[in-house]
């Protein structure tokens, strides 16, 4: 494999094929494009809103769960030591991971759901195209250009998914998805640091709330194989180191695999530049077949019996009517909405568009915590739902 100049593979991102950023700016004298992208998601408010935000458990149900934020944190560090096994551009990884939650609701995917319900006649709402939104538009920042005026191959990992319908709106960033192109490899790499980093801390969650136990998991093959592994070496281990060095050597197997079957497929691929990877029928970063069955088994146990756990239903059930009740109040009385999102909708040519009073709705519900909403909640409706 040749190598560019700053040691990266010729199929990384570098600034010298970047796409560049909407508004043009003087370079960075001190740091490169992509670190100072980096730089911008984590010194937005968007990113510091994370830390009381619910991954799976809301905010206020313990203080050692992990957040939007850790586990952003974490996709990150994930993230960059693949990527540098791989030559991969770490600065442009860390950026990907660290902003692919920005546009989540309060109370994780059921916040989502719900969001997305009370907007289904105006267009939906999808956590992907919010993080554009906040990156492209929300953050106001800079006083020369909305958002955080990003790299292109930064927004690119962003928008993870997108319909038809919405990629025709996004121009030449959602010209992938109806050509059905691939994103850059440190796009890809973050998508699965991502499932990586939430399917097996997830375990580690769900066993601390009390919700698993060892001995369910034990059921799970990719956690059976390395907790008796550890029990074998280390008898008298603790119970929570225990779990912690199971969960250790899970990652370990999975992020291993992950480098040597990216590898396999990148060679095969032939690929010497990122235009040429976008041109790829398929993405080549991803697991070897049999890690990828462990992957999807683990995945099928969480949907089963953590996310589906009566505790879970329960509460989820009341972050969706958190949800619904504050944008159906904001749609019935704008004036109940912050000055600045007000001024949005009366300041506009699109002040009587149903759907333009929704989506500035959205977006500011999408922008609370999960203590925000249920504060509000309380205080507009009067709720006691949470006490």
């Amino acid at each position: 494999m040749t190598e560019t100049p700053g040691g990266l593979a010729p199929y990384a991102a570098t600034e010298a094929t970047s796409r560049g950023r909407q508004h043009a700016e003087p370079p960075p004298r001190f740091r490169s494009e992509y670190q100072r992208d980096r730089d911008r998601i984590i010194h937005c408010a968007a990113f510091r809103r994370l830390e009381y935000k619910t991954q799976v458990f809301v905010n206020h149900e313990g203080d050692l769960f992990r957040t939007r934020l850790t586990h952003s944190i974490e996709v990150a560090q994930i993230g960059r030591s693949i990527a540098r096994a791989l030559g991969l551009n770490e600065d442009l990884t860390e950026a990907i991971s660290l902003a692919h939650d920005l546009g989540h609701t309060p109370f994780g995917h059921t916040g989502q759901d719900a969001l997305n319900e009370c907007m289904r006649d105006f267009g939906g709402f999808e956590h992907n195209l919010q993080s554009l939104r906040v990156v492209d538009l929300l953050e106001e920042r800079y006083a020369e250009f909305p958002g955080l005026n990003l790299t292109f191959e930064a927004r690119e990992g962003i928008l993870k998914h997108c319909s038809v319908k919405h990629a025709r709106d996004l121009g030449e960033l959602g010209r992938r998805f109806l050509e059905k192109r691939q994103p850059g490899l440190e796009a890809q790499l973050a998508n699965v640091a991502d499932e990586i980093a939430y399917n097996n801390h997830d375990v580690d969650d769900g066993l601390r709330s009390g919700l698993l136990t060892v001995e369910q998991l034990r059921e799970v093959r990719s956690f059976n194989e390395h907790y008796e592994a550890v029990d074998r070496r280390y008898p008298a281990l603790p119970p929570r180191r225990r779990i912690y060095e199971t969960i250790r050597r899970m990652i370990d197997v999975v992020v291993t695999d992950l480098i040597e079957e990216s590898r396999r497929r990148i060679g095969a691929a032939g690929v010497a530049s990122i235009e040429e990877v976008r041109c790829q029928p398929a993405p080549l970063i991803g697991y070897g077949h049999d890690v990828g069955e462990l992957t999807l088994g683990l995945k099928r146990f969480l949907r089963q019996n953590l996310y589906a756990h009566p505790r879970v239903k329960e509460v989820s059930a009341k972050a969706a009517k958190t949800v619904q009740d504050l944008f159906n109040a904001y749609r019935h009385d704008i004036r109940l909405l912050p000055p600045q999102y007000q001024d949005r909708i009366v300041q506009s040519d699109l002040t009587n568009d149903e759907a333009y009073r929704a989506r500035v709705i959205a977006d500011y519900i999408a922008g609370m915590t999960d203590r925000y909403a249920i504060r509000e909640h309380a205080r507009l409706l009067n709720s006691r739902d949470w006490s």
